[in-house]
């Protein structure tokens, strides 16, 4: 009991922050949207989660929620969630098994629609649980590496129902991906090492919407920031915003920090790992513990020291350099912190919300594949958001809408 009075006040304390879910949960509490739908979701337990779930549930919808991250769950929350009759399978620190054994708990419900974060849950539906797909009529996805998995499947004719892309969104992949990675990601690794970053050589591997506030809040800080990308496009872009741009074999000499924001394996190898300085510091911001290749450190270390700080190890090479590895190459920022702040995850889960309610209407007249989002929630999600900060904002006038609707009118 004290472990749910705990997640309850952490829940509490996250809604302050989060106006336009709060107000969604109310209209949905009259409206009943999801009447005698199930839901089954792989998400973070966390207490913005739990706000998100509070609102799914508070429409109707009867909800199993599994971890997407072994070491972001709190357990306090999860404790909460059960008492308000949310089914919940999750809990801290669990082994690979385990995590997974709690996805097909969490699918043990039979859902109508699912929510994913990563697209493990979507995988295991198609691989391990088929009998299922039949009942399945629609999801939504809230990440980067998702999406890119998700839209491979559809590519193969894999995927079997449609799913909604909410990671693309305007409003997320500005204030989720840009504002809250860059500030979560920051917030982890000086929680884990106690750091300055001021005069620091950060590496940042990978220059999207996540890397891109990435490198601005440790520029922020006064690190030298080097950035290392694939695109041609993104690292021009970053060149033209005043970052270095080098390939991983060179930044691998210089870096007293590294960050990898990709989606992709193996960005951090053997190869970058033996050329590094001592001392130097490897982090992870994407969603899978694959960024940053884990068996190689563990293969090269003479000794590891786990524990040094909290939530870093210490690798040994056989030439006495020492790297420390945090999180154990997971998400650095949910692992070594909370997460992005509540009034980020207000809007991304808003979206979330409002996507479902959309999907269960529109479900039976949609193809298996990968949708965007109406562009009418994304509006409407940062319409409340300004709303709830008190900020207002133009009208276009009379004279000015049929100006932009007009090719007649010359200059």
């Amino acid at each position: 009991m004290d472990l749910s009075d705990s997640g309850e006040r952490q829940i509490s304390w996250a809604a302050r922050s989060m106006p336009v879910l709060t107000a969604i949960g109310e209209r949905f509490a009259l409206e009943r949207p999801l009447d005698g739908l199930k839901i089954a979701a792989c998400l973070h337990v966390t207490a913005e989660t739990a706000v998100l779930m509070g609102a799914l549930k508070a429409g109707g919808a009867e909800i199993a929620l599994a971890a997407s991250n072994p070491l972001s769950t709190q357990d306090d929350v999860a404790e909460a969630l059960r008492a308000y009759g949310i089914s919940v399978h999750a809990r801290a620190g669990v082994d690979r098994a385990t995590y997974y054994r709690h996805i097909h708990q969490a699918l043990d419900l039979g859902p109508d629609l699912v929510l994913d974060d990563g697209c493990d849950l979507v995988n295991i539906l198609h691989t391990e649980r088929r009998d299922l797909l039949e009942g399945v009529s629609g999801g939504c996805e809230e990440t980067t590496t998702g999406i890119i998995r998700l839209r491979q499947m559809a590519a193969e004719e894999a995927l079997r129902f449609p799913v909604v892309a909410v990671n693309d969104t305007r409003t997320k992949r500005m204030f989720d991906n840009r504002y809250g990675t860059g500030q979560s990601t920051l917030d982890g690794i000086m929680r884990a090492t106690n750091t300055m970053l001021a005069g620091r050589t950060v590496v940042v591997a990978g220059f999207g919407f996540c890397g891109r506030g990435v490198a601005e809040r440790a520029k922020g800080f006064g690190a030298r920031v080097i950035v290392t990308e694939i695109d041609a496009v993104k690292a021009l872009d970053a060149t033209l915003q005043g970052y270095e741009v080098r390939p991983m074999a060179q930044a691998a000499l210089l870096g007293d920090l590294f960050i990898t924001v990709t989606g992709n394996r193996d960005v951090i190898r053997a190869e970058h790992l033996a050329v590094m300085k001592d001392g130097a510091i490897l982090a992870n911001a994407g969603h899978f513990d694959v960024e940053i290749d884990v068996r190689a450190l563990d293969e090269m270390a003479s000794d590891v020291y786990r524990g040094v700080r909290p939530s870093t190890d210490e690798y040994v090479l056989p030439d006495g350099r020492r790297l420390l590895l945090l999180a154990e190459g997971r998400l650095v920022n949910l692992t070594a912190a909370e997460g992005h702040p509540a009034a980020v995850m207000d809007m991304s889960f808003s979206a979330q919300a409002l996507a479902v309610v959309w999907l269960a209407g529109e479900r039976a007249n949609l193809a298996p594949g990968v949708y965007d989002v109406p562009e009418e929630i994304d509006h409407e999600v940062a319409r409340l958001k300004l709303a709830a900060a008190g900020i207002g904002i133009d009208l276009l006038t009379a004279e000015q809408e049929d100006y932009l609707h007009s090719w007649r009118l010359g200059s």
